[in-house]
């Protein structure tokens, strides 16, 4: 990605240019998400890590375009983008329904070839374990308030009806795109999965989490962290200490692990 063009920058945002990073983090965002809730990732790992942030189309500066309510579809387009940039070390970080998206672009790169050093995976169930959930059918007023049942959202922005308006279809659409999602039979990834949740989390039990050491056969650890599903919010420190140490160890295979 040398250029600035909108092509090259429309779907990864690099926040804090690290041309020597030995190295690459992409992250994907939770439903109703953007790029720049990654900006303090980059901020903290860059220049020792070359930190992308994934910016789906129908918010923020992309909200003309239309949403991909699909996850498949999500994670193919990112592929794509991933294949145009110039080869290194790739670990990938997803929250949420980021999770879910991240989860799909490893499986993918695993096929033509390419093994991410690290699959990332927080704030979600693993991909085998279905819940009947259909938010994405409210009212709007049923979607603010899964919304702040959850407590990712500025309250600011949910009290302000003009900034929901805008932002409330990108919402919607993730959350169609979540709640259609189901697992297709396929092998276990190679790479190892780190899932991170936490403990008071209504969307993800410890078990759910746990779950993700079926889809790889390369290593798994689970941190578990104290709070609700935006966990990582209040302990920021300590998810990036995590992030750096699983992707310097110098053997990326580590073995299965539980720590609270």
């Amino acid at each position: 990605m040398t250029g600035t063009t909108g092509h090259d920058m429309a779907w990864l945002r690099r926040f804090h240019p690290a041309p020597d990073a030995r190295v690459r983090l992409v992250c994907f965002p939770h439903a109703g998400g953007s790029a720049t809730f990654y900006f303090p990732v980059s901020r903290t790992l860059s220049p020792s890590v070359d930190v992308l942030a994934v910016q789906y189309p129908g918010r923020q500066d992309r909200h003309n375009e239309p949403c991909v309510g699909d996850i498949t579809e999500l994670a193919e387009r990112a592929v794509d983008e991933l294949l145009s940039l110039d080869p290194r070390p790739l670990a990938l970080f997803g929250h949420s329904m980021g999770a879910l998206v991240s989860y799909e672009v490893a499986r993918r790169l695993e096929s033509r070839g390419i093994q991410p050093v690290r699959l990332f995976v927080s704030g979600r169930r693993a991909p085998t374990c279905v819940r009947d959930e259909n938010v994405h059918r409210r009212d709007d007023n049923g979607l603010i308030d899964e919304l702040k049942k959850l407590s990712g959202t500025d309250a600011q922005i949910l009290g302000d009806p003009d900034v929901l308006r805008m932002i409330l279809p990108a919402i919607r659409s993730d959350y169609r795109a979540v709640e259609s999602y189901r697992h297709q039979p396929g092998p276990a990834l190679n790479c190892p999965i780190v899932a991170l949740t936490g403990d008071d989390d209504p969307q993800v039990t410890l078990d759910e989490a746990k779950a993700w050491s079926g889809r790889t056969t390369g290593g798994f650890a689970l941190k578990v962290y104290e709070g609700g599903h935006f966990y990582l919010n209040s302990h920021a420190a300590s998810v990036m200490e995590t992030i750096s140490s699983f992707i310097e160890e110098p053997s990326l295979a580590g073995p299965a692990a539980t720590d609270r």
